[in-house]
């Protein structure tokens, strides 16, 4: 049996609905269009398909700045000729009912498509790092709000093409990330020192969204996802207790939920920690938002599991791996819940760039598996 909350209907702080706790987590699907990003038919089937997935389907990345585009075929929301395509990518996934949100992305120091491109990567400060085969640019002031402005241009993008909301991807080492971390951020100014000055640019960013976000002239979602922490050895970006800081900011300034990104599984726990990532951050927004939760959620039993550990449960490979996992968690048909996409390949509307990922290097080597997808490699 699952818990019944589940499938219970969830009020956001701004007015919106969801009709269930389950969320399909944002994933890079890599169907649209290389260089421009506009919205292909591979990107609108296989949100078509997932339209029965979870009570909110959040697309994965869409860059908001040319400079910020970090993938082959990532989705666009940086021009009005965009909106068209979006416009139908919201239509897909609330025709069941599911509420439609877009995941606005600026790669920052990882945006390789677009250094290439340009000549330069944009970070908070001129920095080497071994991984990268450029060295990032420190961002002038005036990019710096020029970028803080594209983030609100691409919220009335989202207003104008239908969707129920954005989340603010201020996650997995990105530019908002960057900002926030004590390691990659070394500026003097007011974008940079201490935590107060390192929180500026997420919570400019935010409430610039925001300020869009009030003029759609109907409840409208925003959301904030973030890494817990960036410890790697003795590299700290920033511990639990700076994240703790950034979220009593972030529900104080009113986003609808906080997600937290991990990779570990839902009860995930900082090193030496007593309480995992989840309940952490319910204790930092104190019950003004819901938090969102994900990691390693197959089944039934899982996300309910999960929800001891937030109050929204998200899905990632399950989403790709069962387009109709919350169909059949509410239908109580949980034996009928597929885990594998053995021999169910071509049934479930993968892009092909998405497929190339899981089954050829170096995508093979830089994502964790779908289970079953042994048969299809090479």
């Amino acid at each position: 049996m699952i818990p019944h909350e589940l499938t219970d209907p969830v009020t956001l702080p701004s007015g919106v609905v969801l009709p269930n706790r389950l969320v399909m987590a944002p994933m890079v699907a890599q169907g649209s269009a290389p260089g421009t990003g506009l919205v292909t038919a591979e990107d609108v089937a296989y949100f078509a398909r997932r339209s029965r997935v979870a009570g909110m389907v959040v697309t994965g990345a869409a860059f908001v700045s040319r400079e910020g585009r970090g993938f082959a075929r990532q989705l666009s929301i940086a021009h009005d000729a965009a909106v068209p395509g979006l416009a139908a990518l919201a239509t897909a996934i609330k025709a069941d009912g599911a509420r439609a949100i877009v995941q606005l992305y600026h790669g920052g120091r990882e945006a390789h498509p677009a250094a290439a491109e340009l000549g330069r990567a944009q970070a908070p400060s001129t920095q080497e790092f071994a991984w990268l085969p450029y060295v990032p640019q420190e961002m002038t002031e005036a990019e710096i709000r020029a970028t803080i402005t594209a983030f609100g241009e691409a919220t009335r993008r989202a207003v104008a093409a239908g969707f129920d909301g954005v989340e603010i991807h201020g996650a997995n080492h990105y530019l908002l990330q960057q900002f926030f971390s004590a390691y990659s951020n070394h500026r003097t100014d007011a974008w940079g020192g201490d935590l107060e000055r390192r929180m500026a640019f997420p919570l400019a960013v935010l409430a610039e969204v925001q300020r869009v976000a009030a003029g759609a002239g109907r409840p409208f979602v925003v959301g904030y996802r973030l890494c817990p922490d960036e410890v790697h050895g003795d590299v700290v970006g920033y511990t639990v207790e700076d994240s703790a800081a950034l979220m009593d900011r972030l529900a104080a300034a009113g986003v609808d939920y906080v997600h937290v990104s991990v990779f570990t599984g839902y009860a995930a726990r900082p090193a030496d920690g007593a309480r995992s990532y989840g309940r952490l951050a319910q204790d930092a927004v104190d019950g003004r938002c819901p938090v969102v939760i994900v990691s390693e959620v197959w089944t039934a039993d899982d996300a309910g599991r999960a929800l001891e550990h937030g109050d929204l449960v998200a899905i990632g490979r399950a989403a790709l791996v069962e387009p109709e996992f919350g169909a059949k968690l509410a239908g109580d048909r949980l034996d009928e819940i597929e885990t594998t996409v053995k021999g169910r390949l071509d049934t479930l509307a993968l892009p092909a760039g998405l497929i190339e990922w899981y089954t050829t290097p170096p995508g093979r080597d830089g994502l964790p598996p779908l289970p079953g997808i042994d048969e299809y490699l090479g």
